[in-house]
């Protein structure tokens, strides 16, 4: 019998099948390009493989091409009525993912890494920021997403991949120190792995190592190529960096290389919240607007994002939308918002209008207002997802609101939150 490299057995003949879908895995698992090609190649050798068009399924779905994932569902669906009760709660659990389900996905991978904790593309999909336990839109996302990596940590020992992704959450929930080891270790047994890259740049950035984080990440990226799903994130990382050094125009040059739409090669949801993100912050740092920048940014959105859907994506819509200064396409979007809110579509709760309200409200210079919108709330934005990191991006508005409304006792109250957090802080005037 043709098993996986976490000993699972697999519903193939095929070695070649076999070869290539081991191989489309950890492509998969270490965000490397080339993961879709090598599910395509399983495939090919084996049109019956389930398991390999659920791959190639996920794959697509993280490019943001999503009619396309769920043609690849309906293949591997059609072809699992042979499967063992693992593999088809495997295309199950998959399926619901990409369909969009994400609490049912989560409920039954939840009850399918109880039973197979080292189905590894099943607990994927449940695991990270921008995972079905990322996306939830719970106040205490981070715990329960260490909850479950610490509930299959025994069944991985040294796996390069789980010891990246236990150490990320880790950090999240407890902090840097917390999961540095485990990052560290993962990065020994497969260096080129990405995710564990990433973990080791959300490290630099919690212990304000803006100088090491930007001779890591500019030392690790020049073999990565552009098309890896984590090229675009990792500029960006690098440029909060160069932001952190005082360097605002290096941080641009990165933009402009790497992370603008056009330039990124990444799925449409990273180059709107990475781009977004960075232009925000480098004018919260005090540097200039990029001319034209917003206008590209804010269309991106607009043809991305025509409807509300991941909180995380449609905080950062409203982002560009405010920075652009269109005042009617941010209107139209928080009532979109509204209404999904009204319908229970927006799992964070009512912390998502109001922090596009908020970033609007900090775009026309109305600090009180964002005062207003952002301090009641400050503690509940970790719903609409993202890392610490990324979600610096509404504190820091804030910050720079109570700095321009000159209220700096409560500025000074704000930064000492950070109790366990040394990030740097450029926010000009802070």
């Amino acid at each position: 019998m043709l098993r996986d490299r976490y000993g699972l057995s697999l519903s193939t003949s095929s070695a070649a099948a076999t070869r290539a879908y081991v191989e489309g895995v950890d492509r998969f698992l270490a965000a490397h390009a080339g993961a879709e090609e090598s599910f395509d190649h399983a495939v090919a050798a084996d049109p019956g493989f389930a398991l390999a068009h659920i791959g190639r399924a996920r794959s697509l779905q993280l490019q943001g091409r999503g009619a396309l994932a769920q043609a690849a569902v309906a293949q591997a669906r059609e072809v699992t009525a042979s499967l063992d009760r693992r593999e088809r709660q495997h295309v199950e659990a998959l399926g619901l993912a990409v369909a969009g389900q994400g609490a049912r996905a989560l409920a039954l991978i939840r009850e399918h890494v109880a039973e197979f904790p080292r189905d590894a593309m099943a607990l994927a999909a449940a695991n990270g920021v921008y995972g079905l336990i990322g996306f939830s839109g719970r106040q205490d996302r981070n715990e329960e997403m260490l909850a479950l990596l610490d509930s299959v940590a025994p069944a991985y020992g040294e796996d390069w991949w789980f010891l990246g992704a236990h150490g990320f959450a880790r950090t999240e929930a407890l902090g840097w120190k917390a999961g540095a080891p485990l990052i560290e270790r993962a990065l020994t047994l497969a260096p080129r792995n990405a995710h564990a890259a990433h973990a080791w740049a959300h490290v630099c950035y919690e212990q304000g190592a803006d100088g090491a984080g930007a001779k890591f990440v500019g030392g690790w990226m020049p073999d990565y190529p552009k098309a890896g799903s984590l090229h675009c994130h990792l500029s960006w990382h690098r440029a909060l960096f160069e932001l952190g050094l005082g360097r605002p125009e290096a941080a641009l040059a990165l933009y402009d290389a790497d992370i603008r739409p056009g330039a990124s090669q990444c799925a449409p949801f990273s180059t709107l919240v990475d781009s977004a993100s960075l232009l925000w912050r480098r004018e919260l740092a005090g540097a200039a607007p990029a001319p034209g920048a917003w206008g590209s940014v804010a269309e991106h959105a607009r043809v991305s994002f025509p409807a509300i859907g991941v909180s995380f994506a449609d905080v950062h819509c409203a982002v560009a939308l405010a920075a652009a200064g269109d005042a009617r396409g941010l209107a139209r979007w928080v009532e979109l918002l509204r209404e999904g809110l009204a319908q229970g579509r927006v799992p964070a709760g009512e912390v998502v209008p109001t922090v596009a309200r908020a970033m609007h409200a900090f775009a026309e210079g109305r600090y009180e207002d964002v005062i207003r919108g952002l301090a009641p709330i400050v503690d509940q934005v970790v719903r609409v997802g993202g890392s610490w990191a990324q979600r610096d991006l509404f504190e820091h508005t804030l910050l720079a609101a109570y700095l321009r409304a000159g209220r700096p006792a409560e500025a000074r109250a704000l930064l000492a939150r950070r109790i366990d957090r040394r990030p740097s802080v450029p926010v000009a005037g802070a």
